[in-house]
């Protein structure tokens, strides 16, 4: 494989990503809101009934045993849905919230450390919100009976009473709720929060009855509407959990509107939703067998999503006695650390993977870890990305020696190719013999150039992971004009930056690519004059991709987040630099100069032999 052949493999391979990028990460978006629309109004109502009771073994109830989610008011915004019950404080060094004192639900949440922009009095991050407000996506526990059974259990319309005097949940405070049947039990709910994102639910049951009862606890997260999602390929937004030797199992919006139902029977492990940068989770105690279920249903004409499970032995309440189950909620940011350690203090299975590692996630938490360790070291995000592709890059120095090595032993005998090609042009089997001869006598092995660069491509496809994953991006400053690396570059040569007071990216169609800043077009230059570095291939096809790589390249990362594109300008960069010295250290001339400015002179036509 010669060194045009592999370029041009290689920066089909490339474009190929950013094309199903730019799909996933724009244009799928936009298709998405209006593919929605059209499958709500094709779903039939009587579906919202579909996450009831399916059919059971013995007296297990399904996943979908819990109580339904529909029949709730609804409300203009989330602070007259917040007002209209009454409820017990939650403050944490990390969360502010409240619980709902109807149905007992965590309804409220928000983050305290995270801001939706860059601002400084930038509003909160908000994760969870009441049933019927706009966004409702809350996190319920209860009680499902046996099959057959007649009794009266707390639901999401149950009103719960505090019990002592704290009044506000905090790391030190835990609360507790009680509510009584009438028919002889007493539930009470304690819940706890660490000072991070972990709440801890006991719920108790008091039998003051003549016959033991059986009950099945449940935990559901449930979320009405569908959220706007990047849905990058690199990174799942949706329905997810870890399910025992089902392992991570996930699903998108898109997939479980399809699905409509998707049951985990007698399973264990964890699950709930994962946005970008946060995530919900219901967790029983390790070990413990459960019926889980993904669901999606119809509230009206809001889709409503739901990840719940309810566990398959019951709870044996005696006449006369008490018994208690303990879960948990986690609700908060995906730090990696905070994760970690509730994996490594609880043993949740593989908790780990709330946070979307990808394909190659052997490599990619390795680099996240040494990621961060640079941002500590160097206080800035952006810097440690740079860092980071300085070390990457030294590691595999050595095959990138042996490739550019094998470059320049093919482009030395560059010419003895061509007159083999000409000589031998009407006889190709002639043609590959007299090739391989070439190559024996000059102890080349043309395929000793490529294996070096399908080694390192896991590796910068695990860093390009990481830096579109890592929260630790997001709103970090980087210098300039970038105060948030995980946004697009904020500049606009359409609009020759902001002189023209215009938005050229709501025109129909092409307004997506009618974006681009600084940054993109420096990754532009970059990449077009790495690929000057070898002169024009001869053949006219391969020159054309060669000089509208870089321009496709451009216009597609215009959108990407700032840190991206920074990334991929400096390893364009570094690259040059690398394969400029090796290149001339092995005595093969490299003529950027003189490729640049043949790049730019008109071909000549070739002559027309048709004429006499």
């Amino acid at each position: 494989m010669n060194s045009d052949n592999r370029n041009v493999i290689l920066a089909v391979v490339l474009s190929m990503l950013v094309l199903f990028g730019w799909q996933f990460f724009i244009a799928g978006p936009q298709l998405e809101r209006a593919q929605q629309q059209a499958e709500i109004a094709a779903t039939q109502q009587a579906e919202a009934q579909s996450n009831l009771a399916v059919p059971q073994d013995g007296t297990t109830p399904a996943a979908g045993a819990t109580p339904a989610s529909g029949g709730v008011a609804t409300f203009a915004d989330r602070a007259s849905a917040i007002a209209a019950s009454a409820r017990v404080e939650i403050n944490t060094p990390d969360l502010d919230g409240s619980i709902n004192l109807v149905g007992a639900r965590i309804d409220d949440l928000e983050l305290k450390q995270y801001r939706e922009t860059t601002a400084p009095d930038s509003p909160i991050i908000t994760l969870l919100s009441p049933a019927g407000a706009p966004g409702g996506y809350y996190i319920e526990q209860g009680w499902a009976p046996a099959a057959g059974a007649n009794i009266a259990l707390p639901d999401g319309q149950t009103v719960w009473s505090l019990v002592g005097d704290t009044t506000t949940l905090t790391s030190a405070t835990p609360v507790t709720l009680r509510y009584e049947n009438g028919q002889g039990l007493i539930f009470t709910r304690t819940i706890a929060v660490d000072d991070y994102y972990l709440f801890t639910i006991t719920q108790t049951v008091e039998n003051t009855g003549s016959g033991d009862v059986a009950l099945f606890p449940y935990a559901r997260v449930v979320r009405q509407g569908t959220p706007p999602v990047q849905n990058f390929f690199i990174q799942h937004e949706g329905l997810l959990g870890v399910l025992g030797s089902n392992n991570w199992v996930a699903r998108k919006y898109h997939d479980i509107q399809n699905d409509r139902q998707v049951d985990f029977a007698s399973t264990t492990g964890w699950l709930g939703i994962a946005d970008k940068y946060w995530a919900t989770a219901v967790l029983p105690k390790p070990g413990t067998q459960i019926n889980a279920r993904f669901a999606h249903t119809l509230q009206g004409q809001t889709p409503v999503y739901q990840s719940n499970y309810v566990e398959t032995q019951p709870v044996v309440v005696p006449a006369g006695g008490t018994a208690s189950s303990e879960s948990f909620v986690f609700a908060g940011a995906k730090e990696e650390q905070v994760i970690a350690a509730y994996e490594r203090d609880h043993g949740f299975d593989r908790l780990e993977l709330l946070i979307d590692w990808g394909w190659f996630h052997f490599l990619t938490k390795p680099m996240h870890w040494l990621l961060v360790t640079l941002y500590g070291i160097l206080g800035n995000f952006g810097l440690a990305i740079l860092a980071v592709t300085v070390i990457v890059k030294a590691i595999f120095f050595p095959l990138a020696n042996r490739s550019y090595a094998s470059m320049a032993a093919m482009r030395r005998v560059q010419p003895e190719m061509k007159a083999i090609q000409e000589r031998l042009k009407d006889d190709r089997p002639a043609q590959q013999q007299a090739m391989m001869e070439l190559y024996k006598k000059e102890k080349i092995n043309p395929l000793s150039g490529c294996w070096p660069v399908l080694v390192q491509i896991p590796v910068f496809f695990s860093l390009y992971t990481v830096i579109f994953i890592s929260l630790e991006m997001r709103h970090a400053p980087f210098f300039g004009w970038i105060q948030d690396l995980a946004a697009p570059d904020p500049t606009n040569i359409f609009t020759l930056f902001g002189l023209i007071p215009w938005d050229p990216t709501v025109m129909p169609l092409i307004g997506s690519f009618l974006h681009l800043g600084i940054w993109p077009v420096i990754m532009g230059i970059s990449m077009w004059v790495q690929m000057r570095l070898n002169p024009p291939p001869p053949d006219p096809t391969q020159a054309m991709i060669f000089n509208w790589m870089p321009v496709i390249f451009t216009f597609m990362l215009g959108a990407f987040p700032a840190g991206l594109v920074i990334y991929w300008a400096w390893n364009n960069t570094l690259s040059i630099i690398q394969q400029w010295t090796i290149m001339k250290r092995h005595g093969a001339e490299v003529n950027l100069f003189g490729n640049i400015l043949d790049s730019f002179k008109r071909k000549p036509k070739p002559a027309d032999t048709t004429k006499s």
